[in-house]
């Protein structure tokens, strides 16, 4: 997190790993961490000092998902204060994939589970009142 005089920033990227019609969501297992929000994720977390964002976005996939890649692409970015009231730039990364790689939890994370695009989980079991399934939405609309 950056401050200035008077304003907290968060930097997050997070990103969808995609196969086919499939994404994976993660649920974590120390809320403090994620603002205090259980439930579904994409991975995601704070980019670090000095790190860019697409960096972040790779550090991301590989330390919780055990996914190394080179391939990501941008599909968007928000802007928009947090409940914290502190600024929030979000970049939102996806990568294709073309198999569904063996996943165990690790670091962070809880549990992962592979959803099919059109049958994601209910908003109510998706952290920020199902933050994750619009940015999913969105990023799945580049492809029709």
């Amino acid at each position: 997190m950056i401050t200035t005089e008077n304003q907290k920033i968060k930097l997050v990227a997070d990103i969808a790993l995609i196969n086919k019609d499939k994404v994976l969501l993660v649920k974590y297992k120390d809320s403090n961490k994620y603002d205090h929000q259980k439930g579904w994720f994409l991975p995601d977390d704070l980019v670090r000092f000095n790190e860019l964002p697409e960096d972040a976005a790779r550090r991301i996939l590989s330390e919780q998902a055990g996914y190394i890649t080179a391939n990501l692409t941008l599909g968007f970015m928000e802007s928009f204060v947090g409940n914290d009231g502190s600024w929030h730039l979000v970049f939102h990364y996806y990568q294709i994939i073309d198999a569904l790689p063996k996943m165990l939890p690790s670091g962070d994370v809880d549990s992962y589970q592979w959803f099919e695009s059109y049958k994601m989980p209910d908003a109510k079991e998706v952290a920020h009142h199902g933050w994750a399934l619009d940015t999913v939405e969105q990023i799945f609309s580049k492809f029709k």
